[in-house]
């Protein structure tokens, strides 16, 4: 392949990716997040930028667009879907409650989100109304962060204490690598896709759990639970790293080298 040939491909992935407006949303996010990091609460054009962005993000968060159509797809209704989805046979239970939990406080902050924009932009009028919204809504948000945390990490116990099941999907996927790498101790475990399959999971999902871990930082800076602790700067700090995670995680797949 000539190096324009290489060019267009990487120009195409970055058309590909800009073309979803979820990663449109998420690159305002991270604007918004550094914005407030840079103003510390304070008044400013940093600030100016911090609320205008906020507010352009709604739109993008109401419409999704998937990679060969655009779709009116409200953000809230793939949430409830989730909710009343079956669940694959065998999940234990404590993760079949957290990921149901999770999925009902995500669809209900994208719906009440909708609200607070609808407030933000005159066309609903109660303000109080609206700011009590909002903050009900960032409760759902950091609960749902919160379901999320504790998929990966919660102690699942098994019928006969004091033994454990292991430690959510991280602890899973965990196992399951350890088992094949006992299986291919003198050859090279990388060059198993099973083993590279696995591994590349469980990266995802400890990207995952750290970005839950602090977008729940973030909704206590919002909700000013601990103002002395949790400053603006802190939350613009961490929404801004969340926000890059996100970017990441919305990349799409490099294609796969084929071997003669």
């Amino acid at each position: 392949m000539s190096t324009l040939d290489a060019t267009r491909a990487e120009l195409a992935l970055v058309v590909l990716y800009l073309n979803k407006a979820e990663a449109r949303d998420k690159i305002c996010r991270a604007i918004q997040y550094g914005s407030k990091f840079l103003s510390d609460g304070q008044p400013g054009t940093a600030q100016n930028v911090d609320k205008s962005t906020s507010l352009a993000r709604k739109v993008f968060r109401l419409f999704k667009a998937s990679d060969s159509w655009y779709t009116v797809n409200l953000q809230f209704v793939n949430d409830l879907h989730g909710l009343i989805s079956p669940v694959p046979q065998g999940t234990p239970l404590p993760l079949v409650l957290l990921g149901k939990s999770k999925n009902a406080l995500l669809s209900t902050f994208l719906f009440l989100d909708q609200i607070v924009w609808l407030g933000r932009t005159g066309i609903y009028k109660n303000k109080e109304r609206a700011e009590l919204i909002g903050r009900i809504s960032l409760f759902c948000w950091m609960g749902s962060s919160i379901c999320t945390t504790l998929v990966e990490l919660y102690p699942l116990f098994q019928n006969t204490l004091p033994s454990f099941c292991q430690l959510g999907e991280l602890g899973r996927l965990s196992a399951s690598m350890k088992k094949l790498e006992k299986r291919f101790k003198d050859s090279d475990k990388y060059k198993n896709d099973e083993y590279c399959a696995k591994l590349q999971k469980s990266n995802e999902r400890t990207l995952a759990l750290v970005k839950a871990g602090m977008d729940i930082v973030v909704a206590v800076g919002l909700l000013q639970l601990a103002p002395k602790k949790v400053t603006p700067r802190v939350t613009g700090a961490l929404g801004f790293v969340s926000s890059l995670i996100s970017c990441y995680q919305l990349l799409p797949s490099p294609p796969k080298s084929k071997t003669p």
